[in-house]
């Protein structure tokens, strides 16, 4: 049986990988993204989508921020606080000394997966509050993937 997967993403700079994520969210079967601090919406404060970043989501999401729920909260620690209290397991996708391939991870039954931003990661306070931390191993030159491929790999991987 497949696990419960919510998505944490904390102040991701571009709306165009918001939408990507939304779009693997929904294809791969994640019941819902969690957006924090810095990370656009697929809606604006009044509920509109015709412009800006919002824009920019639908384009690459396609149709995707409409059917996989979402909510915003300021804080991420506000979230991963609210998703321990519900009994998920809460995993990072970050290169660390004490991450598990992503091969080797035993999936828990509900799990909230914290993907970073494409400049910094997932920052050091909210590795603080992870259970476990986990990377994608890399086999080329490059040392990370683009946030929304790394969450469309991990996504397949957990709901496959």
């Amino acid at each position: 049986m497949n696990p419960i997967v919510h998505i944490l993403l904390p102040d991701i700079r571009s709306a165009y990988n918001v939408g990507s994520i939304f779009r693997s969210a929904d294809c791969f079967g994640a019941s819902k993204i969690f957006l924090s601090g810095t990370t656009p919406r697929p809606t604006d404060r009044f509920g509109r989508s015709s412009s800006g970043p919002q824009k920019e989501i639908a384009k690459t999401a396609l149709g995707g921020e409409k059917t996989v729920a979402w909510e915003y909260i300021e804080k991420a620690k506000d979230i991963i606080k609210k998703a321990k209290k519900e009994g998920f397991v809460i995993v990072a996708i970050e290169q660390a000394s004490n991450s598990v391939p992503l091969t080797s991870f035993t999936k828990p039954e509900k799990i909230l997966c914290i993907f970073g931003n494409e400049v910094d990661g997932v920052p050091k306070e909210i590795l603080k509050l992870c259970d476990s931390i986990i990377e994608i191993e890399m086999k080329g030159d490059k040392e990370s993937l683009n946030v929304s491929v790394c969450a469309g790999v991990v996504l397949y991987d957990f709901l496959k």
